[in-house]
């Protein structure tokens, strides 16, 4: 059988795992004959569609590639990280991998008492919001869910650059939202106490403007994690037509606990593919920005380990969104007082932070294509984790599907390779973790 001394490779880009390193491992069948090529394949770019090809003295590999991860191949079968039987040999990749995609929902309740909150909202999103998770290298976007127009009428005005409105243009804001390849606002009038209602009602339905005639589902990217901000003064009543459910937090503790437990089963139950199996691990975190009493300094968080709030901010406010602080507290968010409003530029840079901390690394790989004229058996694939402060590798067993999963377990499904959540969990705790994958050839595993 032919030895190989290069490799073909066309989906390896497509990986995504944040701040870690991986190496993925082929193994090509061969004979005992000595393969000494020491060379360096570097290829990088998330949105490359075309081959890139490279030879084994280690020329750089080129093709249809843009920013993003960058990988770096050894081509030297001399990696101890893996090993392979007698009958293939290993060539490896290591690739410094970056996080998923964040999807950002704010939500503004544009009631009354709401005109010092949305001054603040507007004059802090892009200096000390937007900017930052941009400037984390996160790819994000922001999606509104207000009503659109001017502060004197307790609607919202974004300018540039997170907009397409320029600075300045709010004054006498435009007739609809501008919307840009990081912003899109789905101008709808929330109310004093449904804007749980108002998320699950307008999700697939179009907006005033006909922005998103699908409803603002089609703004979100299903790869992406989901973080909702809510901003609001009052609490939760309201009748959502869409959940054919009564949401009510009666200004109390329990109350808080029954809203926002139904509300968490409603969204997900309405799009799983977006936030999460019922069943299983959310897909979003909740931050609350409402009428509940101050920490101390009154600029913290209340975390998720504190319980529901049942007091309302020492300026005044309507209600303390004790529903909202329980999908905070459910979802491990964050939660702030909202009558602090001349603070919004520190509570913005917090949940900022907040949001790139946070942020989810992927956890599963596309299975790049072998050798040409060799087929990868699925069934040796070995995934291996290094811990990234060091230590033992640690190897991971295959398991039939996402059903059998249990610890140290990964699957493959439609040609990509799903670690199961508790080894997610381990990976997703580690930002410099190393996973070897490991492929063998049709007539040889690498054990």
């Amino acid at each position: 059988m032919k030895r190989y001394t290069a490799l073909r490779i066309r989906s390896l880009t497509s990986l995504t795992v944040a701040a870690a390193a991986t190496t993925i491992g082929f193994a090509a069948c061969g004979g005992g004959e000595d393969n000494s090529a020491g060379g360096t394949i570097s290829f990088g770019g998330s949105a490359g569609t075309g081959d890139q090809d490279a030879s084994s003295g280690g020329s750089s590999g080129s093709g249809n590639g843009g920013d993003g991860a960058g990988f770096n191949i050894d081509a030297s079968t001399n990696d101890g990280a893996l090993t392979a039987d007698s009958a293939c040999e290993s060539q490896s990749a290591e690739a410094t991998l970056v996080k998923k995609p964040v999807d950002i929902i704010i939500v503004i309740d544009n009631s009354g008492s709401m005109g010092g909150e949305i001054k603040a909202v507007q004059n802090n999103i892009n200096v000390n919001f937007a900017s930052i998770i941009g400037n984390s290298g996160i790819d994000y976007r922001v999606i509104m869910l207000a009503k659109h127009g001017k502060l004197s009428s307790q609607s919202v005005c974004i300018e540039a650059p997170l907009s397409g409105i320029p600075s300045g243009g709010c004054t006498s804001p435009p007739s609809q939202p501008v919307n840009t390849a990081n912003f899109f606002h789905y101008s709808q009038e929330i109310g004093s106490h449904d804007s749980l209602c108002k998320i699950l009602d307008t999700f697939r339905r179009a907006d005033e403007f006909n922005l998103a005639p699908n409803g603002w589902e089609q703004w979100l990217r299903a790869d992406s994690f989901k973080m909702f901000v809510e901003i609001s003064d009052d609490g939760v009543s309201c009748n959502s037509s869409v959940a054919g459910a009564n949401f009510n937090d009666g200004d109390n503790t329990a109350g808080g606990v029954t809203a926002g437990d139904a509300f968490d089963q409603a969204l997900r139950t309405m799009s799983p593919a977006m936030f999460g199996d019922p069943n299983g691990e959310a897909n979003y975190r909740f931050y609350s920005i409402v009428g509940m009493k101050e920490n101390s300094p009154a600029t913290d968080p209340w975390p998720p380990t504190d319980p529901i709030q049942d007091a309302r901010c020492a300026n005044g406010s309507a209600g303390e969104g004790t529903g909202y602080q329980e999908l905070s507290i459910l979802t491990q968010g964050l939660r702030y007082p909202s009558c602090e409003n001349d603070s919004f530029d520190a509570i913005f840079l917090a949940i900022a932070d907040g949001v790139i901390a946070g942020s989810k690394v992927a956890c599963e790989f596309d299975i790049p294509e072998p050798p040409e004229g060799e087929t990868i058996d699925l069934e040796t694939v070995v995934v291996s984790y290094t811990p990234g402060t060091g230590g033992t590798e640690q190897r991971y067993k295959q398991v039939p599907d996402a059903a059998s999963c249990a610890a140290d377990s990964f699957y493959i499904e439609n040609n990509r390779i799903f670690l199961c959540p508790d080894t997610c969990a381990v990976v997703q705790n580690d930002d410099a973790a190393k996973v070897g994958i490991l492929f063998g050839c049709a007539d040889g595993i690498p054990h």
